[in-house]
């Protein structure tokens, strides 16, 4: 994985912002690759994880000691990630120290590894929620995984949770390669008991760069979101899009058009309070320490093995720069919905190289532009 400039988080390369100098936010949610190994072989994979870990990921000592530096800043729900987490043989003892330090733990994986045995260590590890990530019905979500019978896997390791009484979400990736079964997988994720379904559009980063061709076209983007916020309306599932801030502008958009008021959930694992979160209240640490504002966005605030967590999330530039929303450039800096959208920050980077550019998978133009 390219995991960006390393940098420092001192404040002498951090701009200004009205967020700075003991105003920042502390983080609600974070993502913590813990491993970047993984069992499968996702053609999207945003780490181009394979079965071996990275060279020089955090040893269980320094796992803890970054959990304890988290604490110093709040209780964000922490996300257990990789790669496949739980691949990592001291993922439980990580999880139950968490617990602990009173953070609310979450894992974040395929399900292919969840044995009996297994899912009753999650439960033992005060695990509250785990996400098991399902992007189709079964021929297209095995060759997505680019794994045969993979689909059934994780259909094992759902069971073997349902039995434990933990609580599970269904992850979707959303790519041209599956958007006509949409509406579908959401039905099953209701037949199979989940909690949730959260809808992630893709962002073309480590192997996904290579599937541009499965990107959704701007208006394609635009009539998926409607339709996820009409879903939202009728479905007794939690429904969350992640990478896709601008679901925020047509929610506002539409709520005004029937006259109805938002209440955004701004608390627990399903709380929803605007677009693009990266580096304002939500961040991701990688396997090796690096901090950024989301796994998509490979620009580091700094590494935990030289700047203590709290140190980078306060001070570190990209950090800095994205809470600064009068930087924003082209639509995105004149776009009326801006504070409530943001526009994918990531996928600017990934189209320009610079995350302070435009959303380029946005179709609207904001008024008088």
């Amino acid at each position: 994985m390219n995991h960006g400039n390393t940098g420092t988080p001192s404040g002498e390369h951090g701009a200004a912002t009205p967020h700075s100098s003991g105003g920042v936010r502390p983080p609600r949610v974070l993502a913590w690759e813990t491993t970047a190994a993984c069992n499968l072989k996702c053609k999207h994979c945003r780490g181009s994880s394979t079965a071996d870990s990275a060279e020089g990921e955090l040893t269980t000592a320094e796992a803890k000691k970054l959990l304890e530096e988290i604490r110093e800043t709040g209780t964000p729900i922490i996300i257990l990630s990789g790669g496949e987490p739980l691949m990592r043989e001291d993922i439980f003892e990580i999880a139950r120290y968490g617990t602990d330090l009173g953070f609310r733990m979450a894992l974040a994986t395929n399900g292919v590894p969840i044995t009996e045995e297994t899912a009753k260590k999650i439960k033992e590890a005060g695990i509250q929620r785990v996400s098991v990530s399902l992007d189709g019905r079964e021929k297209t979500h095995d060759t997505f995984r680019m794994i045969p019978g993979c689909f059934g896997d994780s259909m094992k390791g759902i069971k073997n949770l349902k039995k434990e009484g933990i609580e599970f979400q269904i992850n979707t990736t959303v790519s041209r390669f599956n958007v006509h079964e949409l509406e579908d997988v959401h039905r099953f994720a209701k037949e199979i008991g989940a909690a949730a379904h959260h809808f992630f559009f893709l962002v073309p980063t480590g192997r996904g760069a290579e599937l541009s061709e499965f990107e959704i076209t701007p208006e394609e983007y635009e009539v998926t979101l409607e339709w996820l916020y009409n879903l939202s309306r009728v479905t007794d599932l939690q429904i969350r899009p992640t990478c896709a801030p601008h679901y925020f502008r047509i929610m506002r958009r539409q709520a005004k058009k029937e006259g109805i008021e938002i209440t955004p959930k701004t608390h627990g694992l399903d709380a929803m309070t605007k677009g693009c979160l990266g580096g304002i209240s939500f961040g991701f640490i990688s396997s090796i320490g690096e901090v950024n504002p989301c796994g998509y966005l490979p620009v580091s605030a700094g590494n935990v093995r030289k700047h203590s967590f709290k140190e980078i999330w306060e001070n570190g530039k990209v950090f800095n720069d994205l809470r600064n929303y009068k930087e924003y450039k082209g639509k995105c800096g004149a776009c009326e919905y801006k504070t409530y959208c943001g526009g994918c920050r990531a996928r600017a980077y990934s189209e320009t190289g610079d995350y302070m550019e435009e959303e380029p998978l946005c179709s609207y133009y904001p008024e008088g532009y």
